[in-house]
């Protein structure tokens, strides 16, 4: 699989880390136990398109969301996770 990084370019995914799904939101600190359980350890696997959370592990070390097809590794988007925030997609955990 090949990530274009926007820092870096083209760029092999052996280089890159995977973290996760970018939708998830950080419950309230003050939240029940349970709803913290479930953010730590609940995930579902789903087959299609998804957000992901990348880190540039051995390039520029930008944050990145990525949005790609599970199924084929089809890569529709890649953008800095700093930009998603700003933009109020702020679902980046």
């Amino acid at each position: 699989m090949r990530i274009n990084c926007p820092h870096c370019g083209v760029r092999g995914a052996e280089e890159f880390a995977y973290h996760g799904d970018a939708t998830l939101r950080r419950p309230a600190a003050d939240a029940a136990p349970e709803a913290w359980a479930d953010y730590v350890y609940l995930r579902d696997n789903p087959a299609g398109r998804q957000r992901e959370l990348w880190y540039h592990a051995a390039g520029c070390h930008a944050w990145l969301v990525m949005e790609r097809d599970t199924r084929t590794h089809e890569i529709f988007s890649v953008t800095p996770a700093r930009d998603v925030a700003l933009a109020g997609g702020g679902d980046v955990a």
